[in-house]
């Protein structure tokens, strides 16, 4: 089952974030990048000391604690979301009016 979901989101080229069980670490905004039978290949960036560093690493499955992937984020300054009259008519949802009577 792990297994296939790495597949999917090394297919889908999805951001992760990987805990590593037996560094007991995180290796937060990877990409998987291959799977080659029980290792699985991630590259992702750090920041040390005014450094930006790539890393590319093979890990192997059974390392592999818990994957996480960010669905969706919100700006958190003053920011005026769009709501949904902000939607062109064409695109927007009609309520089903409950006043018309059936014939």
């Amino acid at each position: 089952m792990l297994h296939r979901k790495i597949y999917q989101l090394c297919c889908d080229s999805r951001e992760v974030s990987i805990f590593l069980r037996d560094q007991q670490r995180w290796i937060e905004k990877a990409r998987i990048t291959d799977i080659e039978g029980d290792l699985v290949t991630l590259r992702y960036e750090t920041d040390e000391e005014d450094e930006l560093c790539s890393w590319e690493e093979m890990i192997r499955i059974e390392s592999i604690g818990a994957i996480t992937q960010k669905l969706a984020s919100v700006p958190k300054c003053d920011f005026d979301l769009p709501i949904s009259e902000d939607c062109p008519e064409a695109e927007q949802i009609r309520k089903p009016s409950s006043e018309s009577s059936p014939e």
